[in-house]
């Protein structure tokens, strides 16, 4: 994880390690037959983001919270989750937990 500034909108984002081939270029890769090179993304954080805020005061669900941050950076980019059952699930708990339900 690394803490960026070019984000202005989102909590998060992936992206390639300097040596790495982006996601997006990945699955070109696959579809058109090619093998692409192993490499893991790289979660860039907003600091100043209201859902990267509230972390620092989450105890209870800061791993949720940081995997549904995960999630949705790779959903934003076109990719798909492994388990998008969990996903749903984690978000439905914590927007309870919010509305205090």
């Amino acid at each position: 994880m690394r803490v960026t500034y070019r984000l202005t909108d989102s909590p998060a984002c992936l992206v390639a390690d300097d040596r790495g081939v982006s996601s997006n270029l990945a699955r070109i890769l696959k579809a058109a037959g090619q093998k692409a090179p192993a490499s893991k993304p790289i979660l860039e954080i907003n600091p100043q983001h209201p859902v990267v805020m509230r972390l620092k005061y989450e105890e209870k669900r800061f791993d949720d919270w940081c995997a549904v941050l995960f999630d949705q950076a790779l959903l934003a980019e076109g990719g798909q989750l492994d388990d998008p059952a969990t996903f749903v699930k984690r978000m439905n708990q914590l927007m309870l937990e919010m509305t205090g339900s």
